[in-house]
């Protein structure tokens, strides 16, 4: 009876100590799960009108700045091969899943041309096995990554953007990271740091708030 007693009052216990994770990490386990189905519009060529170009009032922490490029190449504000044409229903769960894909790999630590947790990854590394578990093929530079997509008003930002940086002093775009999180005077990102690896970061941190360039958004609504 003693056995009995003490086995009742451990099965809590034992209970509790299970696995409670609900991340998934790639579109095959959404798809066997049953909670995730392929949109059906996923590349498809469009003109985008461009928005004014001048930058609405914003509070957050962040500074815009204006293409001056003057590239006629350039795929900012065009619908075109790159862009990940979705319901908004799939476009939010799709969102959600490439942060938690992306936050599987807090921890892994830097490397130069890395693109997997095994060896590790460099920045836009980081994005492209990401959007590459959904299916959606990115450039392989932060810089090729930030001509692609749409480029947003400070205040359009959301969860599931990219956001590009310039840290090396220069006018040229060299670090990416996405978006997790936003509020009226922060914006959250994971990233590849080449101190610490794989972690989330603020735009509330000087160094990023000082090198902020722009963000960009991939997953597109229709």
């Amino acid at each position: 009876m003693k056995h009995l007693t003490y086995l009742l009052f451990l099965c809590p216990f034992l209970v509790s100590c299970g696995p409670t994770s609900n991340i998934i990490t790639s579109k095959a386990e959404a798809e066997k799960r049953g909670i995730y189905r392929s949109p059906q519009n996923k590349s498809v060529a469009k003109t985008t009108p461009t928005r004014n170009a001048s930058t609405k009032p914003t509070s957050r922490n962040v500074t815009a700045k204006k293409n001056t490029t003057g590239s006629t190449n350039s795929k900012i504000n065009d619908r075109n091969a790159d862009d990940y044409e979705t319901s908004g229903d799939n476009a939010s769960y799709v969102v959600k899943q490439l942060i938690n894909a992306a936050e599987a790999n807090l921890g892994v630590g830097y490397r130069t041309g890395g693109t997997n947790p095994n060896t590790g990854f460099d920045c836009s590394g980081l994005m492209f096995s990401t959007f590459q578990k959904f299916d959606i093929t990115l450039p392989r530079s932060s810089n090729d990554m930030s001509k692609v997509g749409r480029k947003l008003d400070d205040d359009e930002i959301q969860k599931g953007d990219l956001i590009f940086f310039k840290t090396n002093g220069r006018s040229v775009i060299n670090h990416v990271g996405m978006v997790t999180e936003v509020t009226d005077d922060e914006i959250k990102f994971i990233h590849s740091s080449t101190q610490k690896g794989v972690i989330i970061s603020s735009t509330k941190e000087p160094y990023y708030g000082r090198t902020y360039a722009q963000a960009n958004r991939i997953i597109v609504n229709l």
